[in-house]
């Protein structure tokens, strides 16, 4: 067991499977009285996606209000992701206090923003998932998981997800 964990960084793809990472996130912070930040990251847009986008766009919205429009929306769905998970998943015993929870959505390359996100929270521990099977596949693949734990001086928990 990790000594004294105080703050979890929680990554999330938020697609489907991703439950038992966050399980053992919640596990964590069950065993150690401690908080999560629920974090996702959005990749940025190419700037010849954001060209064509911009010329599609009607002249009264702009592509950075369709983004701050995008990112709302998205954070009260992974809120209300976050709520249902709580409600229906967890025991009593595990349910997380008011403050213990915070969510953060990010743009920019996920591997670069989790780091960097948890040196900005002090995290003791990242939490995420990683869907590759095989150690080749990982290997060629040089996931997000991957780029974290080489980039990162915490440590990093990697929880085997279902594809």
């Amino acid at each position: 067991m990790l000594p004294g964990v105080k703050k979890i960084l929680y990554a999330s793809d938020i697609e489907k499977g991703s439950r038992p990472a966050f399980r053992a996130a919640v596990s964590l912070c069950g065993h150690y009285k401690s908080e999560i930040t629920y974090l996702h990251v959005i990749e940025k847009l190419s700037s010849s996606a954001e060209s064509l986008i911009n010329n599609m766009v009607t002249v009264d919205q702009s592509l950075h209000d369709l983004q701050e429009q995008g990112l709302a929306n998205l954070k009260v769905k992974l809120q209300e992701r976050i709520d249902k998970f709580c409600a229906t998943e967890l025991e009593e015993s595990e349910i997380l206090q008011e403050g213990q929870l915070k969510t953060m959505i990010r743009e920019g390359k996920p591997w670069r923003e989790i780091v960097k996100a948890a040196d900005e929270i002090d995290a003791d521990v990242i939490v995420m998932g990683i869907r590759s099977h095989s150690a080749v596949e990982q290997f060629l693949l040089s996931s997000t998981a991957h780029k974290v734990m080489n980039n990162s001086q915490r440590p990093v928990l990697v929880v085997p997800l279902k594809h």
